[in-house]
């Protein structure tokens, strides 16, 4: 067995060892969300916090880890008799791969027992495990949605529910649920990052000592872990005696008015949807002070209670950045103090008296800046040796507001991005180029998808055979069986049973017997961009609009479950912007600084296109390709430039990508250019109006091939 690493020899990382400690005293906070770059020691931290567990009491032979003292009354494996010591052993670490399916995280039927014994047993699965332990998701954004809604579910509850196979079952599973992620990967839905009761980002220190000592230590650990471990014991065990006096502690801590008032005014200030915020600050706040061993909770809990519990619910879609504005909490704090300090002067309810407009800003929003670090200290009252440090994400920056100008080029008379010859070089490229203009407002826009049945990873856009979805028939399977089809087995195998010699004990089951599930749901596919960003489309002060459109079908990427990537052309050549990758958010931010100017180079836009289409099909061939062609059909660039455009979308078409080509042509005279490049990709041309989910105008919700 490893030793794990000790988790008081981790260096830095306050706030994460903080948030972790917080739900080991106090489970119902609801779990933590640890966000981060790669290599900062999140998955170490977590596993290093179960050895620092008290052991757990269960009832002997239980399999869904009851307490003795009070077990499950509808335990499976019960009824279990009220037994004071039962026995002794160490909280799990239970880890949740990327991978599981959903009869291994909630359990299912036995189906061993089930064809041979002919009786219904229920085999337990990962949340049983995990019930009065912790519950690890490494990688948390790249679980599957359907098996994200049980985990939360389970975790909101305190319960899993099983139903399937005529099996019923429900038994207890309380755990302390971890995840980590790289948004880099991509991000998880508002709606689930509000499910997690805590959140913390993670950064690897910028300072040269730390990261020296980091160093240090983790080759200590690797020449010789126990030796390691056991220059730390003392440490350790100082920590988890702190652990278990903060627990005994909880239930005598009180939360006063005062208190209560500015957690409710600080996410009303924040405008955090519902009311499990306030909630999870309440039990933050009380944990932060029984970690300091006091038993009334002060300001300094509160607001580092808002710090953790807020960043990450006040998020309205995956382009917004989490954190707090401190100077504006600390307001809100000091306003709700002074309130309440007033109404207990005076002798009366606080709530008598309306609540004062907690945000004094004149638009009625929440502010959107970054810290200013200049705040009171969030320590909550811990200990110096656990200092958490607060260091929220700033939020993000307000995007560009600049103008777009569209002026004619001053030296030649002509707009930027006109064709002017074949001796015009870089040089006029470069005085053509305009600034990043800002987007426009994204919206719902109409659902595009890739025609036929696939088989790539499970999302939200095209049909697709999966793993999970509606069953719509059997097969036999080819090679390892993946999902039993429990109806269809038996009806192979009944009528051979008085061949088989069967004595009434259990159906006799053979291999060619055996039936797969086929089940229909929705994938995710590869949305490559590519937007023309030449002077022709910021001519007519177009390109707000068209980042508009690209940022809305973004945002229905991320819905969707998709990847993304940006093929951007102008001036000389084509670029990828944006490598395929499921964080959009990514996208969006190339999205916002990408200068639009020169020539229109189609030909190269489409050829690089299809360069990015063959890589990702070696990568991974069961995604399919959706092209969405963003532009005006122009094109100025190189010899022979509309030809040579044709030549490259033909050869796209050829590979048999899926397409769509959005049109931003505009003005009373259309060239129809844009038209005449999607018939010769075998796509759909849609305007930019067309692609609104709310226009009167049909638009086919399938991009289909010409034939």
């Amino acid at each position: 067995m490893s030793i794990p690493y000790p988790f008081s020899a981790i260096v830095g990382q306050e706030d994460l060892r903080l948030g972790l400690l917080l739900n080991a005293i106090n489970p119902s906070v609801g779990g933590i969300l640890v966000r981060g770059e790669k290599g900062t020691a999140k998955t170490t931290t977590v596993r290093a916090l179960a050895s620092l567990l008290p052991d757990l009491a269960v009832v002997p032979g239980c399999r869904f880890s009851c307490a003795p003292a009070a077990p499950d009354p509808d335990c499976p494996d019960g009824p279990h008799p009220v037994d004071e010591a039962g026995v002794q052993r160490p909280a799990r670490l239970v880890e949740l791969p990327v991978g599981a399916s959903e009869d291994r995280l909630v359990g299912a039927l036995d189906i061993e027992r089930a064809l041979a014994e002919g009786v219904k047993a229920f085999e337990p699965g990962l949340l049983a495990d995990a019930h009065r332990g912790i519950l690890y998701v490494d990688e948390v954004n790249l679980l599957h949605d359907h098996l994200v809604d049980v985990l939360l579910d389970a975790a909101a509850t305190g319960a899993s529910y099983v139903e399937r196979e005529g099996v019923s079952v429900r038994h207890a599973a309380r755990f302390l649920l971890v995840g980590t992620m790289n948004p880099e990967e991509g991000e998880l839905r508002p709606q689930l990052l509000d499910r997690f009761g805590l959140t913390v980002e993670v950064t690897a220190s910028r300072e040269t000592d730390q990261r020296v000592e980091v160093v240090r230590r983790r080759l200590a650990y690797d020449a010789d872990p126990a030796r390691f471990a056991a220059r730390w014991a003392a440490d350790e065990q100082e920590m988890r005696e702190r652990i278990s006096a903060a627990r005994e502690l909880l239930p005598s801590v009180v939360l006063g008015d005062a208190a209560l008032r500015q957690i409710a005014a600080t996410c009303a200030a924040f405008e955090v949807d519902g009311m499990r915020a306030d909630i999870v600050m309440a039990r933050t706040a009380t944990a932060l002070a029984a970690w300091a061993g006091r038993t009334a909770v002060t300001d300094p809990d509160v607001r580092q209670a808002a710090l953790l519990a807020l960043p990450h619910r006040r998020r309205r879609n995956p382009f917004d950045a989490p954190g707090l504005d401190e100077e504006k909490l600390d307001e809100t704090l000091e306003r709700a103090r002074q309130e309440a300090e007033r109404a207990e002067a005076e002798g009366r309810d606080p709530q008598d008296e309306p609540e004062p407009d907690p945000d004094p800003d004149p638009d009625g929003g929440p502010d959107d800046g970054g810290p200013d670090g200049g705040g009171p200290d969030g320590g909550g009252g811990v200990p110096p040796q656990l200092d958490p440090g607060v260091d929220p994400a700033a939020g993000s920056p307000a995007p560009d507001g600049g103008s777009d100008p569209a002026a004619p080029n001053p030296g030649t008379g002509t707009e930027p991005g006109a064709d002017t010859g074949a001796g015009a070089g870089s040089a006029l490229a470069a005085a053509s180029e305009q600034p990043p203009s800002a987007a426009g407002e994204p919206y719902k826009t109409r659902t595009l998808t890739v025609p036929g049945l696939g088989e790539g990873a499970a999302g939200r856009r095209s049909r697709a055979r999966t793993a999970h979805g509606r069953t719509t028939g059997a097969e036999q399977p080819h090679g390892r069986l993946a999902a039993l089809h429990l109806t269809a087995t038996v009806r192979a195998a009944a009528p051979h049973q008085r061949a088989r010699g069967r004595d009434g004990r259990g159906l006799v089951v053979r291999r060619e017997d055996l039936r797969q599930a086929v089940r229909e749901g929705r994938e995710g596919n590869l949305v490559l961009f590519v937007v023309d960003a030449s002077g022709s489309m910021a001519a007519r002060r177009r390109m707000g609009a068209v980042k508009g459109a690209v940022l809305s079908l973004l945002l229905d990427a991320y819905q969707r479950r998709d990847k993304v990537g940006l093929v951007t052309f102008r001036g000389a050549g084509a670029e990828l912007a944006l490598p395929p990758t499921s964080s959009v958010d990514a996208g969006a931010a190339r999205l916002e600084k990408l200068p639009t100017g020169g020539r229109t180079p189609l030909a190269a836009g489409l050829l690089r296109a299809h360069e990015v289409l063959r890589v990702e099909r070696l990568r991974d061939p069961s995604r399919r390709p959706l092209l969405v062609v963003v532009t005006d059909g122009r094109a100025t660039g190189g010899p022979e430039p509309l030809p040579r455009a044709a030549r490259a979308a033909r050869l796209l078409a050829a590979s048999g990508a899926a397409s769509v080509v959005v049109d931003c042509e505009a003005g009373p005279v259309r060239l129809g250019l844009a038209g005449a490049l999607a018939r010769e990709l075998g796509a759909t041309a849609v305007t930019l109006q067309e692609l609104r989910a709310d226009t009167v105008s049909a638009l086919v919700k399938d991009v289909r091939r010409a034939a």
